[in-house]
């Protein structure tokens, strides 16, 4: 045997027989004991492998691959960090390991260009909406997962990497990329809207995103003063630091005032955040609109502004991030980052919204979720999420009109549209008048989502063909009814989709502004928001009952 397999052998008989010494003097039914009887066992099966497995194992290899299945089974957050991967989130956390400054998302399983900034380093090397990347510096992305990818295309500011991308109508690009600080503005947008209303955008919490806010409020009182109140739109926003959004909460509520809580199972951990300033104005009436994309610290600027009474939520239930994640040493350089609370807002109900089951999401049903009370003594329910005062569909909850954002077909077909146009006029004036072309284009795509119902007759043409049954005809029947059935729901949504694609066709040419200022203008939430503003009685209602 070799002297590496001895001493590994020696490493491990040891680790067994402290497990075993700690094991037999501990109580048969106390957890301890259940630990230790645990790593023995593992100890045991990791000895024999090694010793008889048929090839040569890696050690290293092997005892990851066996943890990240031990911490992958309890939430998608708790991950471990090798030592390798050390260093590369000691960068990122000094400020000096940038990214690119466009928003990805995996389309065909292929990462995409979903967004991108305005002279950000993505989009002075020329990347377009839209682009697929088959390769960054020759390596393929197929497999790559999203934080893989995230890590390979991250580096040091004024580094070099080589993209290979693959654009829709163009064909096969090869780009180089300048790493760089990026830049985003957290407040892409702020002005009136109708009938004295003042509008915030408020797009991530970065550094400084509360004094942002603050400012726009502030310089929108000033150029108006009988301003009726202020939108905040959260929507879509994923949230980012704590203190920004208890600052954010301080503009419009008095100091010293609780805002959120975080509990664990170590007591010592808890830590509660308060407002520390004074506020701005604790009378301007507050709309805050929020959507299954608001997440995390917009959780709990609207969730606090909701317990409190302080202002009224508009448009759909939020997210439901509620975790806090801390890293912790395990010896050789090594890291794990676990789970060790959640997040509780005023009424000190949770804002976590699925709880994870072996490692998979469970969404809690309402019926199990608790009942808490605002400070007005206002019904609301804890572990899901946020759920707005005021709810407002979109697209009249239509899954075949969903699908078409799901299945990105209205960004593809946008992809095509902007092509064709160079350019545009002014956001203000700009109309989208080809629904025809849209139209042929859904036919051209073969588009079909497939709905529940869909699903359930894919289902019983196959039990019926296992059991000998030729219902084919009868389901290609039902199948074109269903079809003609799809056509009739999106043109019956014809307003509300050409209002999503003009979105997206303003975002192309303005960016983020474009697209904020195109959103406004055919915007039911908006609109609901403007309304409720401008009437006193109904919003005192909403915060009251």
């Amino acid at each position: 045997m070799s002297t590496r397999k001895r001493s590994l052998h020696a490493a491990l008989g040891a680790v067994a027989f402290l497990a075993l010494t700690a094991a037999s003097v501990a109580p048969v039914n106390d957890k301890f004991f259940e630990i230790m009887k645990a790593i023995e066992v593992y100890t045991n099966v990791y000895k024999e492998v090694n010793t008889y497995y048929v090839d040569e194992i890696e050690p290293n290899k092997l005892m990851r691959t066996g943890i990240e299945a031990m911490v992958e089974s309890l939430d998608p957050y708790t991950n471990y960090i090798s030592e390798t991967d050390v260093e590369t989130a000691r960068l990122r956390q000094s400020g000096q390991y940038q990214g690119i400054g466009a928003e990805i998302e995996y389309i065909d399983g292929l990462p995409t260009i979903l967004t991108l900034y305005r002279d950000q380093p993505a989009d002075a090397a020329g990347l377009k909406t839209g682009d697929r990347l088959l390769e960054i510096d020759d390596r393929e992305t197929v497999g790559y997962n999203r934080e893989q990818l995230e890590e390979i295309m991250r580096g040091f500011p004024g580094t070099v990497m080589t993209l290979t991308v693959d654009r829709p109508g163009e064909g096969m690009k090869k780009l180089q990329l300048t790493r760089g600080d990026v830049e985003i503005p957290n407040v892409p947008y702020s002005g009136m809207l109708e009938s004295g209303v003042g509008y915030v955008a408020l797009t991530t919490f970065t550094q400084n995103a509360a004094g942002n806010v603050r400012e726009a409020v502030v310089k929108l009182r000033a150029d108006n003063p009988d301003m009726k109140g202020v939108v905040l739109d959260l929507r879509g926003n994923g949230g980012g630091l704590l203190n920004e959004a208890v600052d954010i909460v301080n503009i419009f509520v008095p100091k010293d005032e609780l805002i959120v809580t975080t509990k664990g199972k170590v007591r010592d951990w808890n830590r509660s955040y308060a407002t520390r300033g004074n506020p701005l104005d604790t009378e301007l009436p507050v709309a805050v609109l929020i959507n299954g994309r608001s997440a995390s610290a917009s959780e709990i600027v609207s969730g606090a502004l909701q317990d409190l009474d302080r202002g009224v939520l508009i448009g759909q239930r939020s997210y439901g991030k509620g975790l806090v994640q801390n890293i912790m040493e395990t010896g050789y350089g090594s890291r794990v980052k676990i789970t060790t609370a959640k997040y509780y807002i005023p009424s000190q109900r949770c804002i976590q919204a699925i709880e994870y089951r072996d490692g998979k999401p469970y969404d809690i049903p309402d019926d199990q979720r608790p009942e808490f009370k605002t400070r007005a003594g206002r019904t609301v329910l804890g572990s899901g999420g946020v759920a707005p005062d005021i709810e407002v569909d979109v697209l009249g909850r239509n899954n075949v009109a969903q699908g078409l954002l799901e299945e990105f077909i209205i960004f593809d077909y946008v992809n095509q549209w902007v092509r064709e146009h160079p350019s545009i006029d002014s956001v203000a004036e700009f109309h989208f008048r080809d629904w025809d072309n849209f139209q042929a284009y859904l036919n051209q795509a073969d588009f079909s989502f497939d709905s529940r119902a869909e699903q359930l007759l894919e289902s019983a043409a196959e039990r019926a063909a296992e059991e000998g049954y030729d219902i084919s005809t009868e389901l290609a029947a039902i199948q074109e009814k269903m079809d003609r059935e799809q056509a009739t729901a999106i043109a019956g949504l014809k307003e509300e989709i050409i209002d999503i694609i003009e979105k997206e066709i303003a975002g192309r040419y303005f960016y983020q502004r474009g697209q904020v200022q195109m959103g406004l203008r055919n915007d039911k939430e908006v609109q609901e928001a403007i309304a409720v503003l401008n009437d006193r009685a109904r919003y005192n209602e909403i915060l009251s009952k």
